[in-house]
């Protein structure tokens, strides 16, 4: 486990020198900056004077928001109503100097607040503005309020999720939300890089809907040409088999797959039963898919003999394709997270060493790193106006009016 977030490697953060102005709330939009925030942005958060919606969400500890500590680290806290005028004024002048403003407001809030595109590019022409939403800038249902929980529904993700003859299942987490903030920071990314070439800002539309069906594999195409729905299989596969999750002899899971034929040959092997590979419907994934009742029978009754460690042992040797089914606590202690340092400490000044997830990859010259968790509502308010001139007049002013 690393310390305050340092992955192996060494050298200068990638986006140091960009501003980022994070203005959504909740997930998808401020994951964006909390992913470009690991990489050296440096983000001011504008949370409202009453406080972003996830401070409240999810468990506390000692009245702070661990949620907010894991998804606003490497951000400054900044108050403001956007909806006051004065409040949009400092939105101004803080994108006036910015790279990235990142909203998931619906479409036409901005506007009406007087920090539309028009008005935001025009006070700086090489502003990247990310505009995060459930359905997108335009369509008939723009104007909707979106979460990521109704795009894993309509981006046929719930249809495809759950046992067979079961009800469409969601995930108990923001998975759609999570997705989105990933190939948003993609898309600034990239709008940074065509910055740099031509000098000029642009304007990235994300509906939420869009990313996390664009995960869902070939489910649109297969439509398509063949008229084919996907169903809901469980853990089954309708590529592949045997892939399932297993319950050892001392009652913890593991699971299987066979993406390979190599993999399926050596998993049949170990279980006892190398006559299923001189079957001509092994040839094919499809094929050992439409046999998955007789091997996963083979499987499951292999490993409902043997403890978890015995299973993942024998696979190992095999060199077949297994993993533990774990809960956080069997991640916390596991040797290969712990030698990714996928799992960090990073020192808090409210709630002392806390652990969260790392930053998501490695980069061997320009590493991330976590230089501090979520910071308490409107820590920074009063340094950040100060930065744009304002004087502690002004500031108290702004405050006795409930601006900030």
């Amino acid at each position: 486990m690393t310390t305050n977030g340092d992955i192996p490697g060494g050298g200068p953060l990638t986006l140091e020198g960009i501003k980022v102005v994070d203005a959504a709330s909740l997930f998808a939009g401020p994951v964006i900056a909390t992913l470009l925030g690991d990489h050296g942005a440096d983000v001011t958060k504008i949370e409202h004077p009453r406080g972003d919606n996830l401070r409240t969400l999810g468990w506390s500890k000692d009245g702070v928001s661990l949620w907010w500590a894991l998804a606003a680290r490497n951000k400054r806290s900044l108050t403001a109503n956007l909806s006051d005028p004065r409040g949009a004024e400092i939105a101004r002048r803080l994108v006036a100097d910015a790279d990235v403003f990142i909203e998931n407001f619906r479409p036409g809030t901005l506007e009406r607040w007087g920090l539309g595109p028009e008005v935001l590019r025009a006070a700086n022409p090489r502003l990247i503005l990310a505009r995060v939403t459930g359905f997108g800038q335009i369509g008939p249902y723009a104007r909707r309020p979106g979460f990521g929980t109704l795009a894993e529904a309509m981006s046929g993700f719930a249809a495809a999720t759950g046992e067979p003859g079961g009800p469409p299942t969601l995930p108990p987490f923001g998975l759609a939300d999570s997705v989105a903030a990933l190939a948003t920071a993609f898309a600034v990314s990239l709008a940074l890089n065509a910055r740099d070439r031509d000098g000029c800002g642009q304007v990235v539309d994300v509906a939420i809907i869009e990313p996390i069906m664009a995960m869902l594999g070939a489910q649109l195409t297969w439509y398509d040409q063949l008229g084919y729905v996907q169903p809901r299989l469980g853990n089954r596969s309708d590529n592949n088999a045997p892939r399932n999750t297993y319950r050892c002899a001392d009652g913890r899971w593991v699971a299987v797959s066979t993406s390979a034929q190599t993999i399926a040959e050596r998993v049949v092997t170990l279980v006892g039963r190398p006559d299923f590979a001189g079957q001509p419907w092994f040839a094919s994934g499809s094929g050992r898919a439409a046999h998955a009742d007789e091997l996963d029978a083979a499987v499951a009754a292999w490993v409902a003999e043997r403890t978890r460690d015995e299973v993942i042992s024998a696979f190992e040797q095999a060199q077949a394709a297994v993993a533990a089914v774990y809960d956080v606590r069997d991640v916390m202690a596991d040797p290969q997270f712990a030698a990714l340092s996928t799992v960090t400490t990073v020192d808090d000044p409210e709630l002392g060493p806390l652990s969260m997830q790392n930053v998501p990859f490695r980069m061997s010259a320009t590493p991330g790193r976590i230089r501090f968790a979520g910071r308490p509502h409107g820590a920074d308010t009063a340094a950040v106006l100060a930065e744009l001139g304002l004087s502690t007049m002004d500031i108290e002013r702004l405050r006795a009016g409930g601006v900030v």
